[in-house]
């Protein structure tokens, strides 16, 4: 099976049965930590640093009342280690032991998370369902681990040398809102892998560490190099391998990135967020699922503009290949004093097929009509091709 054997209802209906048929009871993990709303922000990351999940429950007394990620933190760089963790925990979505595995897809894709919370009807947390316990699934079922890692992966990546500076490398995680940087040499080979995991381990055993900045970077001398924190002899996978492969490579070293390479060179990237993508296209739904993210408050004044436009351009897309997942990741960063610049990284799921395509500018309605002009374009042209091959064989 490939990727466009997702435009098959009966295959696709069977697919999604086969994950929903895990049941969450089966999939939940129910050794977990928790943390208190008047913990503090250095107890949930010496968790996260001691477990490796990303997303913390918060409960007060037995109840759920909200998470404490990451992610989040990261972007907080000027938060005090000593801060109670009321001052920074999110709303974050949970389940009950009654929701589908794909719901749960969904729920990790459109906000972003690591793991979601299995709760009770008193709203107390019973398990945390995580994205490796999803990737195990997808490791599971014959048509995903079928799958071909080109089929999915990213072709756009970001990469450093080992001789850049390491402020380099954190630009580059800041500005997409990644985590992760693969490290190559001259000749375009993998070295390397740069992430934030390790820049705070290395900084945790500093003593003069008092805000979430001094442990993700912000006080890194501008001459410390790449290479004096990257991890040598990263994992990698062929472009021609399977997801099954791929899967397997991640549950069994516990990463959730792994750099695609061919003939010795980097040619993209797959994530584990790319597998549960897949599993959220075979939820069954009438319309196309449509997820955006990294849209600050400032910016979503232009939602109504921004769906219109999606509308639009996914109609002429429609014409000739039916969409059926399209997420868009934006990124906003100063990139020139107060001026914003904006990173868009789009992939949508079609018939017959999955293409991504990256686009930056400094006028966020504008850059998200190139993307998706450069979508429409992608997909007119792959519809060609089709019809060319179909031509020769005759």
């Amino acid at each position: 099976m490939g990727v466009k054997d997702l435009q098959d209802p009966k295959k696709l209906s069977m697919l999604r049965s086969q994950i929903d048929g895990k049941g969450i009871a089966k999939t939940m993990n129910t050794e977990f930590k928790t943390v208190g709303p008047e913990n503090r922000v250095v107890d949930a990351l010496h968790i996260m640093k001691e477990t490796g999940a990303q997303d913390i429950p918060v409960v007060e007394g037995n109840e759920y009342i909200g998470s404490v990620g990451y992610g989040t933190l990261l972007k907080k760089k000027s938060v005090l280690l000593d801060s109670k963790i009321r001052t920074v925990m999110t709303g974050a979505p949970s389940v009950d032991k009654t929701a589908n595995i794909t719901d749960v897809a969904e729920l990790m894709i459109k906000n972003n998370s690591r793991q979601i919370p299995v709760v009770d009807k008193n709203k107390r947390v019973k398990g945390v369902v995580s994205r490796a316990a999803l990737i195990d699934i997808a490791a599971d079922i014959k048509a995903f681990r079928e799958i071909k890692v080109w089929e999915i992966m990213s072709t756009s990546v970001e990469t450093v040398k080992e001789n850049d500076v390491l402020e380099t490398a954190l630009d580059v995680m800041r500005g997409l809102d990644i985590r992760t940087v693969p490290v190559i040499d001259d000749k375009g080979s993998v070295v390397g892998i740069v992430g934030m995991k390790e820049i705070i381990d290395h900084n945790w055993r500093k003593k003069d560490r008092q805000t979430v900045g001094d442990l993700s970077g912000k006080s890194v001398s501008p001459s410390v190099l790449v290479e004096s924190f990257c991890a040598t002899a990263p994992k990698t996978i062929l472009w021609d391998d399977t997801v099954g492969k791929a899967a397997e490579i991640m549950l069994e070293s516990c990463i959730s990135t792994l750099p695609v390479v061919e003939d010795g060179k980097l040619v993209g990237i797959l994530t584990q967020y790319d597998i549960i993508e897949m599993m959220v296209a075979c939820k069954e739904r009438e319309m196309m699922f449509v997820q955006i993210s990294g849209l600050d408050d400032d910016d979503k004044y232009y939602s109504g503009a921004i769906d219109e436009t999606i509308g639009y351009e996914m109609g002429k897309a429609a014409k000739v290949k039916r969409p059926q997942s399209l997420t868009i990741h934006i990124t906003k960063y100063n990139a020139q004093g107060a001026k914003n610049k904006y990173s868009m990284n789009a992939r949508l799921i079609m018939d017959g097929g999955m293409i991504a395509a990256k686009e930056v500018g400094w006028d966020l309605m504008k850059t998200i009509e190139d993307l998706l002009k450069k979508l429409v374009t992608m997909v007119m042209d792959l519809k060609k091709t089709e019809m060319d091959q179909k031509k020769k064989i005759k």
